[in-house]
């Protein structure tokens, strides 16, 4: 079953000034993370809003990707919501629509045990194909719920087609830990961008990183770096990462990449899903002058 590599972009939702899901944008959203040199797309995860969108445009979210995609890199799409119900039908709507698989975040708002997030991930892993890939999602600074290694090795125990994990908060010693399921055969991504070459050389597979959309060239520089182990340039590109993450991400890191997306002609509005906020103008201007100081589209300086 597949399983991705490299750097993988939870996509933004490009929305139209009168909050509509902008497919335009979206397509030309997909050229420009393709174009850029990144390995895999995620839409509908954390990065595009996912719980602020209804059930009908994360379809639609979802099809424009793959369509447009057309099999270039591998498409999974993020299908956990709000309820079960959700969760399936979107699950499912992704197999149906060609997507090469999916990711599910935990259940979230309300604690649960490791007894109910297993049963969540065997209902949901047995509703797809047996063949569909199935990555586990943990966000738990987000989802309330998380997932120990413990409770990952035994979704894989039962569910064949769990692949693997995107683990979202930044604790090294969980994620290597990770990496032992299945005598290593697991798939482990880091969410925090951070972590992309360390956890790459403990044996994990890479980021899923939102900042890769607003600077692609530096990230597929990194996973170059990386894939000829050339430690010294990956470190070094690492940093430089980081640095201008730390500009993206020291407000609202979604609505930041939506003005930088919308700067460079990508998307045609900055709109963000309410409640969720947009930068305010000055704002805007801050991390524009900020980002063009650093010469953010130069890889090394």
């Amino acid at each position: 079953m597949k399983k991705l590599r490299g750097t993988v972009v939870p996509l933004i939702t490009p929305l139209t000034q009168d909050d509509q899901v902008d497919v335009a944008s979206l397509e030309r959203l997909v050229e420009h993370c393709i174009a850029g040199g990144l390995q895999g797309l995620y839409p509908c995860g954390t990065t595009g809003e996912m719980m602020y969108l209804t059930v009908a445009e994360r379809k639609l979210t979802a099809e424009t990707v793959v369509r447009r995609t057309r099999g270039r890199v591998p498409v999974f799409i993020q299908t956990g919501a709000w309820n079960l119900a959700d969760t399936l039908a979107l699950s499912r709507h992704a197999a149906e629509i060609g997507a090469d698989g999916i990711g599910v975040v935990t259940p979230v708002f309300y604690k649960l045990s490791d007894r109910g997030l297993l049963d969540f991930y065997q209902t949901v892993a047995g509703a797809v194909p047996a063949d569909f890939p199935v990555y586990l999602y943990s966000i738990p600074q987000n989802a309330v719920n998380d997932i120990t290694a413990a409770l990952a090795g035994r979704i894989a125990a039962t569910c064949p087609n769990v692949v693997g994990i995107k683990y979202s908060y930044p604790d090294m010693t969980r994620l290597q830990q990770l990496m032992l399921i299945r005598q290593g055969q697991f798939s482990v991504l880091a969410g925090p961008d951070q972590l992309f070459e360390v956890v790459f050389a403990a044996g994990g597979d890479g980021v899923v990183s939102g900042n890769a959309q607003c600077i692609p060239e530096h990230y597929a520089g990194l996973w170059q770096a990386l894939q000829q182990q050339d430690y010294a340039r990956a470190t070094q590109l690492q940093r430089r990462t980081n640095r201008l993450n730390d500009l993206m991400c020291a407000v609202n890191n979604i609505a930041a990449y939506k003005v930088i997306l919308q700067a460079e002609g990508v998307i045609a509005t900055t709109k963000m899903r309410r409640p969720m906020e947009n930068l305010r103008p000055e704002q805007e201007q801050e991390l524009l002058q900020q980002l063009q100081a650093e010469h953010y589209r130069q890889v090394t300086l």
